[in-house]
């Protein structure tokens, strides 16, 4: 019991050390994730174009994440960075990640760490995706974290435009946004 309510006391405080003050305006209307994802459509190698500063992404360049699914329906994880350049030493990160009940697939809930976060609404949201699975904008309700992912390394202005209007839409700051090196 001491374990379990020590786990619960600490988790949150471990959260809001390795992530960034809110970069959602606080007049924000609630977040939205998009109406449906479909999970086979969702999985494989996403890269980085651009992310809120994390502590635990400090000097990552090239950053891609790869989703699998698993037998059991949730999602493996494997983020990878290369440290300081975009060609700089690889360093990874792996997480199982599941749907969040009701959510369609747009909101799971990820878990990189060995001590489990508490129960709720998931903390990655899809808050955009394209049609063609190729761009989404990942976010959660705190607003301490924000993505943009593509299929691709390089995305166009346009591309790029529309991944903006979705994060600013929902109450989104794009001043604090970190372009992540990619080529």
């Amino acid at each position: 019991m001491l374990r379990l309510l020590t786990t619960l006391l600490i988790a949150p405080l471990i959260t809001a050390c390795i992530a960034g003050p809110s970069g959602r305006a606080k007049d924000a209307p609630e977040l939205q994730a998009v109406p449906a994802v479909e999970v086979t459509r969702y999985m494989g190698l996403w890269y980085e174009i651009a992310r809120y500063p994390t502590s635990f992404q400090k000097n990552c360049e090239g950053t891609t994440a790869e989703y699998t699914l698993r037998d059991d329906g949730r999602v493996n994880v494997l983020n990878t960075c290369r440290f300081g350049t975009k060609d700089g030493n690889p360093r990874s990160a792996s997480a199982v990640a599941r749907v969040m009940d009701g959510s369609n697939g747009a909101r799971l809930f990820v878990n990189f760490s060995p001590i489990p976060l508490l129960p709720g609404q998931g903390n990655y949201w899809v808050i955009y995706l394209d049609t063609d699975y190729q761009h989404a904008v990942v976010g959660e309700p705190s607003g301490r974290f924000l993505w943009y992912l593509s299929r691709t390394p390089v995305i166009t202005p346009e591309t790029r435009a529309v991944l903006d209007a979705a994060a600013q839409a929902q109450g989104y700051d794009l001043s604090m946004l970190k372009e992540t090196e990619q080529k």
